[in-house]
């Protein structure tokens, strides 16, 4: 890519992606020593439309994306809880430990912290629910205490049971619990109540509330699943989210993105590369097969 010389799109795709994060993180600082500006600076000058924001996405440090994406959900006008996912996605589909590194990132982009943000742009109860999602550090070995998950699964049972599905309990055991305990308390709930515990949250009610615990759920018990869904609704119906395909397939390409396949082609009996090829075209299209794995 030539400062001055026109952009080279398929070279950018070959290039950022084929890299790792530690790679394109080296490619970023060797472009700024160089051409004394940052890398994102000029890709943002060069490219535009759905390729532009895809690429800048991908060559961001990952934690620094997240942060981004996170802002920008709190910042938007729209209505229901489509644009809070990411949020979800960040507190309940990532390690630990990247939640801490989105959480410094966000802090150092916009001079506050992501909590603070979340307390003076979501209502009540959503509000509730996000902080303590994004506010602790779960433990991140595999820890599971089986009499834990019995009693637990029962006190998930009973505030369904009941429709008090906000009340602290239910959120101290989705936000601070290990992923490996949580996945041991879902299956114990199926076991012991007969259905999973995302379908009982539906039977509550059609509420913001109900739909956002159950992608809470989803994001902890099956990351894939939840993430299948995400490029599925993307695609169906008129025209494509495209920013919900980009970020479905660029946040998840260094931690399950064939994982996430495998689980689009069981789901819905056709293949995530197909969907892409079907509903996006020109450079969107091929950079994106190329962070699926396809050969372009």
């Amino acid at each position: 890519m030539g400062v001055g010389w026109g952009t080279d799109e398929k070279a950018i795709i070959w290039v950022l992606g084929h890299r790792n994060a530690s790679q394109r993180r080296l490619i970023s600082e060797t472009y700024q020593q160089l051409y004394d500006q940052p890398l994102v600076d000029s890709l943002h000058s060069e490219l535009s439309g759905d390729f532009g924001k895809a690429v800048i996405f991908w060559t961001y440090d990952p934690p620094v994306r997240d942060a981004i994406l996170a802002n920008e959900a709190l910042q938007t006008k729209r209505k229901g809880i489509n644009h809070l996912l990411p949020i979800v996605e960040i507190a309940c589909a990532t390690s630990p430990h990247h939640l801490i590194a989105v959480r410094q990132a966000y802090c150092s982009l916009y001079n506050c912290s992501l909590e603070e943000d979340i307390l003076s742009t979501i209502s009540s109860p959503f509000r509730k629910t996000l902080v303590g999602l994004v506010s602790p550090y779960r433990y991140d070995k595999e820890v599971v205490n089986m009499d834990v998950a019995n009693s637990e699964a029962a006190l998930l049972h009973e505030a369904i049971e009941r429709k008090q599905l906000d009340q602290d309990s239910v959120l101290w055991v989705l936000g601070t619990r290990n992923i490996f305990q949580l996945r041991a308390t879902f299956q114990c709930y199926e076991q012991n109540y007969g259905s999973p515990v995302d379908e009982d949250i539906k039977s509550c009610g059609k509420g913001d509330l109900e739909s956002l615990l159950g992608v809470i759920v989803r994001c902890l018990d099956c990351p894939e699943r939840h993430f299948a869904e995400v490029v599925r609704n993307s695609i169906i119906g008129l025209g494509t989210d495209e920013d919900s395909l980009t970020r479905a397939i660029i946040t998840r390409a260094e931690i399950d993105l064939m994982k996430v396949r495998g689980e689009y082609n069981n789901m819905y009996n056709s293949s995530l590369d197909s969907a892409v090829i079907g509903d996006t075209s020109g450079d969107y299209k091929d950079f994106l097969l190329t962070l699926l794995g396809a050969k372009v």
